[in-house]
């Protein structure tokens, strides 16, 4: 299929049926920046607006706002093509999956290193998401769904996310969780429970994990540690990485087994053994 006969398949806002809600001119302007996309290569404003079905002169304006906000650029000849914004959004996209890569692979060491499951959570704006999780070897099936969102004040994984984001964004999160499980829950009761939440998320901050002893199943445990991921920096000899440890906090490792196999008279010596894997991937 040749670029020309990908533009023309892309729906056009200017005869399409209008739908409920939304703004027409900005699907317009995107519209045109897929007619850019589909084409990956410099276009002339009369082709740009022949695919749109759209006087050049309108179709120009629309690409001037393109060109301020940096997805879309002019060339010396005339002609446009996509900006810088566009190559950083797939940049984006390909560190992305690298770290889940390297994190689904460190999952998989530390899963053989202790025979527990592992789980991987990112934070979202809703609070933390499983995005990754491996199985241990054992007939006892005990890891949460891909996509599950985890409770701030009874898992392991929320209160060490708590622990690491701004008060501003995680108290009225977890006053709701509160208010979810007792509608009947007095201020006073409220304001009790979050200076000893408050008191939690020092802890955490001060050990470097969190854990549960059966809070969300009973006789499962669970570890979580913060991922300090690698970013570039520029020196006088180089790019060189160094890790991130400001907040807030993006990943999170959470180690999950029955009593046995993860007791918590052993939690240091867990907690250090998943760092020494982690930091083998440059990760924590």
């Amino acid at each position: 299929m040749s670029s020309s006969d990908n533009a023309s398949t892309l729906s056009n806002p200017l005869t399409s049926n209008k739908s409920q809600g939304g703004v027409q001119s900005l699907e317009i302007g995107l519209s045109i920046l897929d007619v850019l996309i589909a084409y990956n290569e410099p276009m002339m404003l009369k082709a740009i607006a022949q695919e749109m079905q759209m006087h050049p002169a309108k179709s120009h304006r629309y690409l001037v706002s393109l060109i301020r906000k940096g997805y879309a650029r002019q060339l010396d000849d005339g002609r446009y093509g996509l900006g810088e914004r566009i190559n950083a959004l797939g940049q984006t996209s390909v560190d992305q999956n690298n770290i889940l890569q390297r994190l689904t692979t460190m999952a998989n060491d530390i899963k053989e290193a202790l025979n527990c499951g592992v789980q991987i959570a990112k934070w979202f704006s809703e609070g933390p998401i499983i995005i990754q999780s491996v199985e241990p070897d054992s007939p006892i099936s005990i890891i949460t769904r891909i996509g599950s969102r985890m409770p701030l004040t009874t898992s392991a994984t929320g209160q060490l996310f708590a622990s690491y984001q701004p008060e501003a964004i995680i108290k009225p999160l977890v006053m709701a969780e509160w208010q979810g499980e007792s509608a009947t829950v007095s201020s006073a009761e409220i304001l009790a429970k979050w200076l000893h939440f408050k008191q939690l998320q020092a802890d955490v901050r001060t050990q470097g994990y969190a854990t549960v002893t059966g809070d969300m199943l009973i006789g499962i445990n669970a570890i979580t540690i913060p991922v300090l991921l690698p970013k570039s920096t520029n020196n006088k000899d180089g790019a060189t990485e160094a890790l991130v440890k400001d907040l807030p906090l993006d990943y999170a490792i959470t180690i999950i087994g029955t009593s046995e196999q993860l007791p918590m008279s052993k939690q240091h010596e867990v907690a250090d053994k998943v760092r020494a894997i982690a930091q083998r991937y440059q990760i924590a």
